[in-house]
Formats: C-alpha cells, sequence, structure tokens
C-alpha cells in the first residue's frame, strides 16, 4: 500500500501514486518501495533532505529539483517539507528478465520498445495491448517519458500482473543490446516500408515513438526496419497506442 501524508486528503485520482512528506518518503525507499521520481524543493538539499536524495539515487530512482509551488501544485497543498516521490504501481523488471520469459515459453522474443511516450493512457494502453497479443514484454526509458504511474496502471487494466516492463537508462545501448542478442528491430514511423509486407518472424523489437516527436533519431537511426502505416485522411498521424497496436497484430499474425 502506497504511504501518503495523513494531511494529503486533496490528493486523488492520478496523484494516487504521490508519497508526500519527508518521513513518508524515506520509510517508502527503506521498505524498498519502487520509486520513479523523487521530487526535492529547490535549495533543499541539506540535512534529512540530503539523506533521502543519497538513498533515492541508490535505488536507481530519478531526482528532480523542482520550485515549491510545483510540489504544493502536486501534493494538492498538503505539507510535504520540500520532498515527495512518485511510485511505480508495479516492480520493474530487467530486459534479462523478459528475454528469458520468452526462451521459458520457447518462443522468439517479442519486445515493445516506448520511445518517450509521454501519455499515461497511451503506455497503458500499449501495454494491455501487448498483453492480448503475446508480447513478451515492454521496455520505457528512466527519463523523457511516464513510468508506471497510477494512471498507467489504471489504463492498462491489469495487464501489469502480466506484461513484464523494463526501464532502462539509455535506449540506444538497450537496442544494440537487443541486437546483438538476435533480435530485429523494427520502428513504427513515416516513409518506411509497409507494415504488412514485412518478415516478422525471427525475434522482433518494435519502437514505438513519442505522440509529438515520434521516434527520436538516434533511435531510428539503431533500427534495422522503418514500417508504415497508410494515412488516407487528413492527418498525417495516428495515436501511438493504436499504431502500436495494429502493428502488433501483424506481428503475431507473420509469426
Amino acid at each position: 500500500m502506497i504511504a501518503l501524508n495523513r494531511n494529503s486528503n486533496a490528493v486523488s485520482g492520478e496523484e494516487k501514486d504521490i508519497i508526500i512528506g519527508r518521513n513518508a518518503v524515506s520509510e517508502a525507499l527503506k521498505s524498498g518501495r519502487e520509486i520513479d521520481t523523487l521530487y526535492v524543493a529547490s535549495g533543499a538539499k541539506k540535512g534529512s533532505v540530503g539523506v533521502i536524495i543519497a538513498m533515492a539515487r541508490d535505488a536507481g530512482a530519478v531526482v528532480k529539483e523542482v520550485d515549491s509551488r510545483k510540489l504544493d501544485a502536486m501534493c494538492g497543498g498538503a505539507n510535504h517539507q520540500g520532498v515527495a516521490a512518485r511510485a511505480a504501481v508495479h516492480e520493474y523488471a530487467d530486459v534479462d528478465d523478459i528475454l528469458n520469459f520468452a526462451e521459458e515459453k520457447g518462443e522468439k522474443p517479442f519486445v515493445i520498445v516506448c520511445d518517450e511516450i509521454e501519455d499515461p493512457h497511451n503506455l497503458g494502453a500499449i501495454i494491455r495491448t501487448a498483453d492480448a497479443c503475446g508480447a513478451h514484454g515492454v521496455i520505457i526509458p528512466k527519463r523523457r517519458g511516464v513510468s508506471l504511474t497510477y494512471a498507467v496502471g489504471k489504463s492498462a487494466a491489469g495487464a501489469l500482473e502480466y506484461v513484464p516492463v523494463a526501464r532502462v537508462s539509455n535506449l540506444a545501448s538497450c537496442i544494440d543490446e537487443l541486437k546483438q542478442k538476435g533480435l530485429w528491430v523494427y520502428a513504427a514511423d513515416m516513409d518506411g516500408e509497409p507494415w504488412d509486407k514485412v518478415d516478422y518472424s525471427g525475434g522482433v523489437a518494435l519502437v514505438i515513438g513519442s505522440e509529438g516527436k515520434g521516434v527520436s533519431r538516434l533511435v531510428k537511426e539503431k533500427c534495422d526496419f522503418i514500417v508504415s502505416l497508410p494515412m488516407r485522411g487528413k492527418i498525417n498521424s495516428l495515436n501511438a497506442s493504436v499504431a502500436a497496436g495494429i502493428i502488433m497484430y501483424e506481428v503475431i499474425k507473420k509469426r
């Protein structure tokens, strides 16, 4: 159960994953609770806050220094004492866990790589579809993208219990490692080969780009194939989770 400040009655909805106050955050870290991000008010890095920062970094959490007004808004006016943390709604896996999962099932790996997906509802929907398609896991970046927040868990509708999600520091390096382990990497982007004319029979890592910018340049350069969906209307892109779903089903059709 997420430890919340007892004065945090205003925290609700998508903020249910916020842990508020020095003691609550410290105890969450001591207990081994998976923390995505530690938020510290500007200038509040001394004393017990410095200890919390060190604990958070040792636990692999991202530490962000923010204006105290942002903390006030995030915590719904509760007494945050200059510290708040966003907890993950589910424990993260390692990339090797995902590949081992595929091996245990006697299947070639099928992995979804999310490149800076920012909308929690999109990430949740991708995880949910990954489960439906039998994908072995999802990989997200540690920074510049949504993590396993309350809203992601809600949108995933229980799929987080079945789909391992790994969080990595460098997506480009992770893609290199996947290629070394025999996976072919396909980026969903514009001006590529038709999505339904590609061979997906081997190990597959499908890269889905962010809602606004698509697949980042460096990640795109690492990919083996670019696959595209036809756009015959007035707009030139699909929602990230919709595009992911269409291509995921094509992958399982070809396997």
